[in-house]
């Protein structure tokens, strides 16, 4: 009988311990979500994706794909804070214990399925832009693709829709760290064609990228009236009309180069 208590009690405290992570995880992906996008002491996510993006950087572990196709259903269908590990686990057919050994927190796997969204989208970004002939074009297309592939993606759209709260305060209300991440890759892109002569070398890239940047964030988080969101031929409009002139200098600076 003893031995039985004993049993009963180890049982008892391990599925209590259990239950505090998860509920410790759930309370914790808030933070996970202010911080993911550009961690103060390390890049981004978005920077990371996109670097392997660009170098095509390729994940071979079968399994551990397998649970993030699971954790992408997962969070899909029943968003991030009534999913648990548990959830996935089922999903992918695995333990519990074989989803830790990949991703030691929740929150370490909600980065990874958030940081593989992004990497899906720089991968076709960076295939759209190639059928652009102009600097103008580029603008253009980028602004509409991202627009597309955010609203558009299951995850980051859904949870944009669903659950605002959680990953809108992330892109608005971090210090300005989310913004900063995308204006320094769109800054690069403007330098790359600074470099190539499609645009003035005096333009300003850094100004000019964060006000592309800030337009582009406030028609994801906010919905307009006025703007069909879901009219790609409307959004281009929008951007030859009030994104593209910003690659001109302003009257009186020098306006070598073209779009």
């Amino acid at each position: 009988m003893s031995l039985c208590i004993i049993i009963r009690a180890q049982c008892d405290e391990h599925h209590k311990t259990a239950f505090e992570a998860e509920f410790l995880q759930e309370v914790s992906v808030d933070s996970v979500l202010s911080g993911f996008m550009a961690p103060s002491d390390s890049d981004s996510l978005l920077e990371r994706a996109y670097v392997d993006a660009v170098e095509r950087v390729d994940d071979s572990d079968e399994l551990r794909a397998r649970i993030l196709d699971a954790a992408y259903e997962q969070f899909c269908r029943m968003g991030l804070r009534r999913s648990t590990m548990e959830d996935v686990a089922r999903l992918a057919k695995v333990s519990r214990i074989t989803v830790y050994r990949r991703f030691d927190t929740k929150d370490t796997l909600i980065e990874h399925v958030v940081r593989r969204e992004f990497r899906r989208y720089f991968d076709q970004f960076l295939i759209d832009i190639e059928q652009a002939g102009t600097a103008a074009d580029r603008v253009v297309l980028g602004f509409v693709t991202s627009l597309r592939a955010i609203r558009g993606n299951p995850l980051i759209g859904g949870l944009i829709a669903t659950e605002p709260d959680l990953l809108v305060p992330s892109m608005t209300a971090d210090g300005g760290r989310t913004l900063a991440t995308v204006r320094h890759f769109v800054a690069g892109q403007l330098r790359s064609e600074q470099r190539a002569g499609n645009v003035s070398s005096s333009l300003d890239v850094d100004l000019v990228a964060e006000m592309m940047v800030r337009v582009s964030t406030s028609f994801l988080t906010i919905p307009s009236a006025i703007i069909d969101l879901d009219d790609d031929d409307e959004l281009a409009a929008v951007a030859r009309r009030f994104l593209v002139p910003m690659l001109e200098p302003p009257a009186g600076t020098s306006a070598a180069g073209s779009v």
